[in-house]
């Protein structure tokens, strides 16, 4: 039988322009439901394309708190969401359901 080789699947390799990374935002936004860690997540991997120290430097967040922030185990503000938003060039919009 033949083994099959698995890779891991990292999105943050395929966020290659500003259009990328909003796009999977807001993919991550509709599909996220109730769960504000998919939220942090997604933009950690926006972070991780975009370089977390230079993110972290215009958040105003050390590195290393971007980086425990936005893990899984992570439960970051509300502000530092914003900040990391702010940062990465992202806003929130409202739209009726």
């Amino acid at each position: 039988m033949k083994k099959t080789k698995l890779i891991k699947w990292d999105s943050a390799k395929y966020l290659k322009t500003e259009a990328d990374m909003v796009a999977y935002f807001d993919i991550c936004l509709e599909e996220a439901g109730d769960d504000p860690a998919f939220i942090a997540h997604a933009l950690g991997v926006i972070a991780r394309a975009r370089g977390m120290s230079k993110v972290a430097r215009a958040a105003g967040i050390s590195r290393e708190g971007l980086y425990r922030a936005l893990s899984a185990d992570g439960n970051p503000e509300f502000s530092t969401i914003l900040k990391v938003m702010r940062a990465l060039g992202l806003r929130l919009h409202a739209l009726p359901v």
